[in-house]
This record gives C-alpha cells, structure tokens and sequence, in this order.
C-alpha cells in the first residue's frame, strides 16, 4: 500500500510540472509619453561644468528598455540670462552641456523644444552638507539578525528648514535603494543614515549619496516612493501618474514625466567589513 501511494505521488507531480507554462496577461499599453530626466548633480570637489539630460518615452509593460528621444532643442539660463545649451550625443537621447556653472541657491529656468512643443521648468539649486568619515557596519541586524546593516552620520544645519535624498547602491542589486528626509525632527541634530542587506558579504563595495533637495522635490519624490509600493508600509495606497514641475506651455494635456532638480552631491564609497 504504501508503495502504491508513493507511486501515485510521483506520477501526479510528474504531470503537474508537465502542465508548467508562462503565462503573458495581454495588457493594454497607453500612448507612449515624453519622460524627462533633468537631474543636475554637482559632485562636490568638481566643478560640476559637466552635466546631461536624458529624453525617453514610456513604454509597454513587457519592454525591457525605454525608447530613446532625439531632435530636442535643450537649455538651462541662470538668474543673469547666461544660456547653457545642452547638445545631444547624436542617437543616444543623452544632451550634454560642458560649460555649466552650478552656484548654490541660484535659480535655473529649463527649456526643451521637441516636435513643436515647449516644456518648461524652474528650481534652485540646493546644497548638501558633508558625511562624516566614519561609517558603522553592524553584522547582526534586522529581526532575525542576518542583515549587514551600514550607518553613515551628517550635521543638520540648525538654522534653515533642509530636505535630503538618500542613495546607496552596492554590487549585489540592480539598482540604488532611495530614501528622502526631512529635518522636522532633527533639526541641527546629527543624522543617521540606514541601509541594510542580508546578501551583502565582506568585499563589496557600497557607494553612498547625500543630496540636498528642494521641499517641492522632497514631496514629489517621497509620492513616488509610495507609488512604486517601496515605501515598507502595510497601507501603502494605489499607484498613481505622479506629475512632476516641468509644464508643457504649448499642449497642457501632452505633460511629460520627470523632475527639473539641481542638487549638490556628497559621495562615499565603502567596502563591506
């Protein structure tokens, strides 16, 4: 009898993974929309004259890369008028400009022209304070203790409200892991900043951002967060279309995707103890 059962258990697990196939949900894809990628990161220590925009669309689900976008007019002016053209890498939907000249709290106004349109947007550039030297690696954490955890440390300044965007990346993940603050609750405090991984092993290397951020950019970011579902919450809610600051003034209903930010950048790199 027993033989008979153990029989009757192979052959039913044969036939089911006989019956394995992947299954594609045909899903409807939306018209594909301009997604701008405007990010001015000023290292610190550079002299920051080097920067790109990237243009893509949106595409289907199923796609594993985003469509470039070519033929666009691009450029940035300061307060005084001074025009930095941003010149596409023919092809590529990368535009480069080698002239820029970040200064912290200038305002920059964006122009792009593309296909008739004109999309605009204007924000400040914003200052990032230092991280300090010191970086704590913890080999025992997370509830069951298995997590590498690594905290690096930044001074608040204590007189002005500031917003800050978080990143680390190490060679175990695709992609850098996010994470916005505010000072609300630190204000001129020393801050902490967490990352945790329970792959990481002795060797790897972690590259660490500190950006500093506008309020406007801080809550658009953190919206994106939510919508993505990366945000750890329970409750998080559905994904919405989360809309940036760059207005299309010819065609309000054409908007684009993206975020207009100037940040200056602070960058650590650490290798896993």
């Amino acid at each position: 009898m027993k033989i008979a059962i153990k029989i009757l258990i192979v052959t039913l697990g044969l036939f089911l993974t006989g019956c394995e196939e992947v299954i594609s949900v045909d899903l409807d894809t939306a018209p594909p929309r301009l997604v701008i990628d405007a990010s001015i990161d000023w290292k610190k220590n550079t002299t920051g004259n080097e920067q790109k925009i990237k243009l893509s669309t949106t595409t289907g689900y199923y796609s594993p890369t985003f469509p470039t976008v070519s033929g666009a007019t691009i450029f940035v002016t300061n307060s005084t008028n001074t025009v930095f053209n941003f010149i596409e890498n023919s092809g590529t939907g990368e535009y480069i400009c080698t002239n820029f000249q970040p200064v912290i709290g200038e305002t920059y106004a964006l122009t792009i022209t593309l296909n008739g349109e004109t999309f605009t947007a204007t924000e400040t550039l914003i200052n990032a304070p230092n991280m300090e030297d010191n970086v704590v690696q913890n080999n025992e954490a997370g509830f069951g203790g298995d997590e590498v955890e690594v905290l690096t440390y930044f001074q608040d300044a204590g007189n002005q409200q500031n917003n800050y965007l978080y990143s680390h990346k190490s060679n175990r993940v695709a992609f850098p892991q996010y994470q916005v603050e505010d000072d609300e609750n630190d204000q001129g405090n020393r801050i902490t900043m967490y990352y945790s991984n329970k792959d990481l092993k002795p060797g790897d290397m972690m590259n660490i951002k500190l950006y500093g951020v506008s309020k406007r950019y801080f809550e658009y970011f953190h919206k994106l967060i939510i919508a993505s579902g990366n945000d750890d919450s329970p409750f998080a809610t559905t994904p919405t279309k989360v809309r940036g600051n760059i207005v299309n003034q010819t065609n309000a209903k054409n908007f684009a995707f993206g975020y207009f930010r100037l940040s200056e950048v602070d960058i650590k790199n650490y290798t896993i103890q």
